[in-house]
Order: C-alpha cells, then sequence, then structure tokens
C-alpha cells in the first residue's frame, strides 16, 4: 500500500480565480525519496501544505494508508503521522540543542529523562556531536542547524517526511550532506522522504522528480 495518495486533488483560495492546485494525482511510498520542483507560484507550497493536512483539497481526495485525510483527526496526524523539516530551521534560540529535539517527545507526553536519552542518538546519527548538545542554535552553522531540525523532525517517530526547501539556506558542502542525510532515511530507515525545492542538485539526488507548472502535477522521472 502507498503511505500517501492523492486522487484528482485540486485546490482554489478563497477570491481566487483559478486553481493553485489542478486534479493532481501521484503516490509516494515509504523507502523512496521524492523532489517536487518548479517555479515560484507554481503550486508546490499549496501540495506540501495539504500532504501536511494543514489545508484540505476543494475537490479530490488525499489518503494516508488507505484512510482519507477528510476522515482523520488532523491534529493526531500532523503530531504522529508526518513530520515537517524547513529552510528556516525554525529551531527555539532559547532552548539548547538537546532541548530542542526533546520538545516534541515531551509535547507527546515523554518524560524529560526518556527524551533525553533519545535526543542523543538522534543528533548523532545526524553528525551532531555530544560536545554540542548543551549549545544554543544561534552558536552553531547554519549546516549544524538543519541538521538538528532533521533531529527534532525524525524525533516524533513518524515516517513521513515533509520538507520545504531544506537546503536553501545551505552552501554546497551543507547541502549535500543534509540531501545525503535524507536519503539514507528513505533507502536505509524506510522513510517516505518529500521534498519540495528550486535547488537542481536536490531533484538530481532524488529517486522520483515532480514538477508543478501552473498548477498541474506531471512526473518528469
Amino acid at each position: 500500500m502507498s503511505n500517501l495518495v492523492l486522487e484528482n486533488v485540486s485546490y482554489v483560495y478563497r477570491n481566487a480565480e483559478t486553481a493553485a492546485v489542478k486534479n493532481a494525482s501521484c503516490e509516494f511510498e515509504n523507502g523512496s525519496f521524492y523532489a517536487i520542483i518548479g517555479p515560484s507560484g507554481s503550486g508546490k507550497s499549496t501540495m506540501l501544505s495539504m500532504l501536511a493536512g494543514l489545508d484540505l483539497p476543494t475537490s479530490g481526495d488525499i489518503k494516508f494508508q488507505g484512510e482519507s485525510l477528510n476522515e482523520m483527526d488532523l491534529d493526531r496526524y500532523r503530531r504522529e503521522s508526518i513530520t515537517m523539516i524547513f529552510q528556516a530551521f525554525h529551531l527555539f534560540p532559547l532552548m539548547t540543542v538537546t532541548e530542542n529535539v526533546c520538545y516534541p517527545m515531551e509535547l507527546c507526553g515523554m518524560h524529560t529523562k526518556k527524551a533525553k536519552e533519545r535526543a542523543k542518538p538522534l543528533l548523532e546519527s545526524v553528525g551532531i556531536s555530544e560536545e554540542k548538545h548543551g549549545r544554543f542554535p544561534a552558536n552553531l552553522s547554519g549546516g549544524e542547524q538543519q541538521r538538528v531540525a532533521i533531529a527534532r523532525a525524525l524525533a516524533t517517530g513518524a515516517k513521513t517526511v515533509l520538507a520545504d526547501e531544506p537546503t536553501g539556506n545551505l552552501d554546497a558542502a551543507n547541502t549535500v550532506n543534509v540531501i545525503e542525510i535524507l536519503r539514507a532515511l528513505a533507502h536505509e530507515k524506510d522513510y517516505c522522504v518529500i521534498v519540495v525545492t528550486h535547488d537542481p542538485e536536490v531533484s538530481d539526488m532524488a529517486d522520483v522528480v515532480y514538477r508543478m507548472k501552473d498548477g498541474v502535477l506531471t512526473r518528469e522521472r
């Protein structure tokens, strides 16, 4: 069974004359790394917002593991089933690296001690050494902050990762590092990784590439 399925999905913003997404149909499976590419205003962000359950289609349906998002508890879906990584990292500036990674686990009721025990190997798995676990985000490089953001995303236990321009603020070396981490999640740990990107280096390394243009989604490879 596919992890996420879009069936003739369209989305029209209130007072808009044309649909931001038009009759999109596609499938996303665990174990694969996907890229959605296209110019600004093509509908990529709207697509990601619907996959995250932040918006529901105007028409058509999105199913997660066979169940329509229209029939699900979307707060629970966002908390337990999907996780997001952003271009701007969105780390809490007054929390340490460890505290940032612990936050989603504590939000789900995990005891702080247990959350800290789990945070350590998560951080080390993305290349953040123990000596940096007590630092604040401002004391890390951009690449390190994005890797902390990935560790925090993994802390939820969700196996579907949605990433919005995750390399947009990174240099070439850190871009490659982050892409390799995301690919490894898909190929080695059976995650479903979906990245919206302008970066051709990201799309070149994806297993499947979808292109959006004027709200129309097509599979490029």
